[in-house]
């Protein structure tokens, strides 16, 4: 359906996602031991942890099997009540709820088209008491969410219209980036018919000395590689990519794109842009896309 965009909702920012897992300890052992984020609360059922101020970006809850990206929260800079109403008037059912997190008092529920997943929209998050200097090896934030969809033009539309995203970048006519901030994205999706469900989850790091301190970090607890290190064309940042024990791919990054100023709307100059200035635009899905170092990974790409 078409939205007009004067009554979009104005997310900006990504703020968490939650997994299902069969082994909350064994996950949970992965984040804080690996990845090296601080769990604020624990029960027997549920883990929140967070790499940053915000209360969490990540929640881990026992179940009989694994499931990725169940629940993805978004910020948004408005009254909730006025959101509220805008994603009503514009066909959607939405749930106003409270306690449904230890951090955020009220919550908007609504449910992402086709694919079902449950989508938190809410003003703000409580804050933690980590700090940014007390680690090393810790990723920045939760950067962004990458899932699979039947049909990339309703999602695309949703997102935009309703949301308020913006276009960054497509390859080819399967795999789209959209930014709700000046990161080049913080959703992308990939038109599938044979797979459904998260496609990677990716946190940022520093800098490339931050990123090779992680990299030699997880080498001596046995955690490999399946891709990378390598540059992306659509976002132009250098990547990672490994295997979490629940076999999600996770993506570590560094160098990713930015709009600083969206009158303009060309990312921010990069000595590895191969245009001046660099606009969004529709990629070739070929080697420079994916990978200007190479090789493609063929299993991240398969769709």
């Amino acid at each position: 359906m078409a939205i007009k965009p004067s009554s979009a909702v104005n997310v900006t920012k990504l703020g968490y996602v939650e997994f299902e897992t069969p082994d909350l300890d064994r996950l949970t052992e992965y984040y804080t031991n690996v990845l090296d984020f601080v769990p604020v609360e624990k029960t027997a059922e549920e883990v929140f942890l967070t790499p940053s101020f915000d209360h969490h970006s990540v929640v881990l809850r026992a179940s009989k099997e694994h499931k990725a990206r169940t629940v993805v929260g978004y910020e948004i800079e408005e009254d909730l009540a006025d959101a509220e109403r805008r994603i009503r008037d514009a066909g959607y059912e939405v749930e106003r709820r409270s306690g449904i997190a230890p951090s955020t008092p009220d919550v908007l529920v609504i449910a992402e088209p086709l694919t079902g997943t449950q989508l938190h929209l809410y003003d703000q998050q409580a804050r933690s008491e980590v700090a940014p200097g007390d680690s090393v090896l810790r990723p920045t934030k939760l950067g962004h969410i990458a899932a699979f969809t039947p049909d990339l033009v309703p999602t695309q539309s949703f997102y935009q219209d309703l949301l308020g995203f913006k276009w960054s970048d497509t390859i080819g006519d399967f795999f789209v980036f959209l930014r709700c901030n000046s990161d080049h994205h913080a959703a992308n999706f990939m038109a599938s018919k044979k797979f459904d469900g998260m496609h990677h989850i990716a946190y940022e790091m520093r800098d490339l000395t931050h990123l090779q301190t992680m990299l030699d970090h997880m080498a001596a607890r046995n955690v490999r590689l399946e891709w990378g290190p390598g540059r992306h064309g659509a976002g132009h940042n250098v990547f990672t990519y490994h295997k979490d024990p629940d076999g999600n791919t996770i993506e570590l990054f560094t160098q990713l794109d930015t709009i600083a100023d969206e009158s303009k709307g060309y990312f921010e100059p990069r000595p590895w842009h191969n245009e001046f200035p660099q606009f969004p635009k529709t990629w070739e899905a070929d080697v420079i896309a994916a990978n200007s170092w190479g090789p493609i990974n063929p299993a991240l790409l398969e769709h």
